[in-house]
């Protein structure tokens, strides 16, 4: 049996998973915690995958090895490697200033759509860098080379070579904001501008192109970002939307053509496939259902069943389930909404059956502004904590209106990293077809007026805020 290992160094935890080459088949797996907060020393992500590999089992007997990270970091080097300060993750917002500055000074957002694929947000590491110049400019002068989380975590398992040795994959570099997924090449103009120079950057490699050897011999692979590599590791095709309902809600669509969204809702990233991953995420997903469950005082289960009890739409019933303002639509001040309350619908399962709806109505908004680039949308492939509701599964195929399917639950992100390393390993033209068992397929009428509905109260919410 040949082993390939795959790395998720995600922003809570690091998790390792190795894997069969040929079938996927799971051997082992280990975790470990990262440190709270938006900056992070890079340290404490080695230190965590040297705990992970150790309880996963070492990776002597692994032949290849990927790494999948949390995308859009800032990690910055100096002239000898060392880490400059703390890396400033993707949920550090304190660039928010830099990213209306970027957009303005480029001429607005359809110029940076058109440049990159995608328009400045907080998130993006073009925006921390603007930042870091502007804040802390003797970091910055010592900054000779700037990467990204999973880009720094193969440059550490390769032994720390030169600098001019970081590599990246495109799945990554379209996040940065210097980078086009459209064209396959960085924009250096767009990293002058931002940072006031051009400073070292990883080399963007194939799909499938090897990144060197670990310290213990395997072969590394380019690794990419958690989005592209949860699509890897779900083996997504052209037309497949991955909708992750965590925390946050993710839509992204496996697609054969770039995107680039002048409103800045879809970014237009790249998969880890040498095709492209139009994403946009919404602020409220998961934690709606937890603060509904909360409300009515029952577990998720009795939340379920409630809603599964009541009819489509509620009676009338909508949640407007803005509850931490919301990123799809624009709306980082707006705050949920309930809308349709009579005696009839006063009951705890026409709530929860308002609350299921929403949060799908939100994903499947996420869902029309992915169409709306052109994207042509199959099927969805329903991931993360919220897909273990029993309501939201039997409820999404009539609000998202296609065919949605429900894998079991599992380390996508690492399986992903682990199914490109056994691509590298390989040198097919494909990444191996693993199987993945125990997949739920869901399907139902669609019930447009359900949407129809959401839509009349978002819409009046909006104009009353």
């Amino acid at each position: 049996m040949t082993l390939v290992a795959g790395v998720d160094t995600s922003t809570q935890a690091c998790k390792v998973v190795v894997r069969d080459a040929a079938s996927g088949t799971l051997v082992r797996e280990g975790r470990a915690p990262h440190p709270e907060g938006t900056e992070v020393d890079p340290a404490a992500w080695a230190s965590a995958l040297e705990s992970a590999v150790a309880s996963a089992g070492g990776l002597d007997d692994v032949e290849a090895v990927a790494v999948g990270g949390q995308q859009h970091g800032m990690v910055c080097l100096d002239e000898d490697g060392a880490v400059v300060r703390p890396a400033l993750l993707w949920n550090d917002t304190r660039s928010a200033g830099a990213a209306a500055d970027l957009t303005r000074e480029l001429g607005g957002p359809s110029a940076w759509a058109d440049a990159v694929g995608l328009v400045p947000v907080a998130s993006f590491t073009v925006t921390k860098l603007r930042w870091l110049a502007e804040h802390e400019p003797d970091n910055a002068a010592r900054t000779a080379a700037v990467c990204l989380p999973h880009d720094w975590l193969t440059w550490v398992l390769a032994g720390r070579p030169a600098l001019d040795a970081l590599v990246t994959d495109r799945g990554d570099a379209s996040g940065t904001g210097y980078w086009s997924a459209a064209t396959g090449e960085y924009r250096p103009d767009l990293l002058e501008r931002a940072f006031g120079r051009t400073p070292v950057v990883p080399r963007v490699l194939g799909p499938a192109e090897p990144a060197g050897r670990s310290t213990t011999g395997a072969v590394l692979g380019p690794g990419t970002g958690d989005n592209a590599a949860a699509a890897l590791g779900l083996a997504a095709e052209p037309g497949d939307v991955v909708c992750s309902v965590g925390t946050s809600g993710v839509v992204s669509i496996v697609s054969d053509t770039p995107a680039a969204d002048a409103s800045g809702a879809v970014a237009g990233f790249a998969d880890a496939t040498g095709r492209f991953l139009p994403l946009v995420a919404t602020l409220n997903a998961a934690r709606v259902l937890d603060a509904t469950a909360r409300l009515l005082g029952v577990d998720h289960e009795e939340l379920s069943r409630l809603a599964l009890s009541a009819p489509p739409g509620a009676g009338g019933l909508v949640l407007v389930p803005y509850l931490e303002g919301e990123r799809t639509p624009d709306r980082p001040d707006s705050t949920g909404a309930l809308h349709g309350l009579t005696l009839a619908t006063s009951t705890p399962a026409h709530l929860a059956r308002a609350a299921v709806e929403g949060l799908l109505c939100g994903l499947a908004d996420g869902l029309d502004a992915v169409r709306a680039t052109g994207a042509q949308v199959r099927r969805v492939l329903l991931v993360g904590g919220g897909a273990r509701s029993t309501a939201v599964r039997a409820i999404a195929p009539a609000v998202l209106g296609v065919p949605v399917l429900v894998p079991p639950p599992g380390e996508y992100v690492a399986d992903g990293a682990a199914r490109q390393a056994a691509w590298v390993l390989s040198g097919d033209a494909e990444p191996p077809a693993w199987a993945r068992p125990g997949t739920e397929v869901h399907e139902a009428d669609p019930t447009p007026a359900v949407r129809e509905r959401y839509a009349e109260v978002r819409d009046l919410t909006a104009r009353r805020t």
